[in-house]
């Protein structure tokens, strides 16, 4: 089914379905349907991590409700295949029947009980099929986080580096079996934390986060599929990325829309007025409170480099003298690496 556009898509990010998908809790992972009427993402708090669905109808998105495969365990991170017949999912649950949770560790803490392994439920004529677990050559481990399919199986995701424990951007291609030995990809080497890929349906380009900024905390950046490797990480810019933590992208339907968690929070002039200060008490409760929402910004001048390089123009020629951040993008060189194909 052809992809229906769910937002209108901003040059400047702005919060997605405010108190009904993006609330006072913490919201991230949005996964669409292929029809962009469904979406399944992760809401959570320090102790229960939920996958939710919501509908879409003709007055916006609906009240979530727990989706079937969920609310047990400690699940998260839903992933959809881009032809909508089966989704990835995080969660600690046991990896064999009556066993004990997952034990993981983030950077280099462990976290006993609260790990995680993929785990994949297929469409049927019914609905969700039950969760199975990916194969060891995927979960080897307690930490394995955040998968992005392509349109060709491959699957993306994260798991600590063997020296450094920080997490690492893998992929292993679809095999006859389960999935091939997953590698490396070349512009996460593990000397920074790098987390969360999103990864175009045609392998084009890849969005995630990461903390290789100094001073920053995570932020999100983007490489480009170039002569049959990676190019350098690209940081999104000022535009996209805040002063706070901005992780876990995701592709809209139409492959150019992004949708990520931020802990920003919309700015206020000071001194407030009156009329303003019952509607900023109100977005705090409902949603506007520093905890992960999902937001969403129109990707394409970074898929586009005509439109990157216009825009990028426009925007030095009436912001005056300003560096744009992403003027560097459409000269990166292309780096070699193991692509899940077998080629090096």
């Amino acid at each position: 089914m052809a992809a229906t556009q769910t937002t209108a898509p901003s040059e400047e990010p702005v919060i997605f379905s405010p108190g009904v998908i993006s609330s006072s809790a913490h919201e991230s992972a949005p996964a669409f349907s292929p029809d962009g009427l469904t979406v399944y993402f992760g809401r959570s708090n320090s102790e229960v991590a939920l996958i939710l669905e919501s509908q879409r109808t003709a007055s916006g998105w609906s009240a979530p409700t727990v989706a079937s495969f969920s609310g047990h365990w400690l699940d998260m991170e839903p992933a959809m295949a881009p032809d909508g017949s089966y989704l990835i999912f995080a969660s600690n649950r046991p990896a064999t029947p009556h066993g004990l949770p997952v034990d993981g560790e983030i950077n280099g803490e462990m976290r006993p009980g609260k790990g995680a392994n993929l785990w994949r439920v297929n469409r049927t004529s019914t609905g969700w099929s039950a969760p199975s677990r990916l194969p060891e050559t995927i979960n080897a481990g307690g930490s394995i986080y955040a998968p992005s399919i392509a349109a060709d199986g491959t699957l993306y995701f994260m798991r600590p580096a063997v020296a450094s424990r920080r997490f690492q951007l893998f992929c292993a291609a679809q095999a006859a079996d389960g999935y091939g030995t997953p590698v490396s990809l070349s512009f996460s080497d593990g000397t920074n934390t790098d987390v969360d890929p999103a990864v175009a349906p045609d392998q084009s380009f890849i969005v995630f986060g990461s903390g290789r900024r100094a001073k920053k905390d995570i932020d999100l950046y983007i490489a480009y599929r170039r002569d049959g490797g990676w190019t350098e990480a690209e940081y999104l810019g000022d535009e996209v990325n805040s002063r706070t933590s901005d992780a876990e992208p995701r592709l809209g339907p139409d492959g150019r829309t992004l949708y990520f968690s931020s802990e920003r929070v919309t700015s206020v002039a000071l001194p407030m007025q009156e009329s303003e200060r019952d509607l900023v008490v109100r977005k705090m409760i409902t949603w506007d409170n520093g905890l992960y929402n999902v937001w969403t910004v129109d990707l394409s001048p970074w898929i586009h480099p005509s439109d990157r390089e216009a825009t990028a123009s426009a925007r030095a020629n009436s912001a005056g003298p300003k560096a744009d951040t992403r003027s560097q993008a459409t000269t990166a060189a292309p780096m070699r690496l193991s692509n899940c194909t077998g080629r090096n």
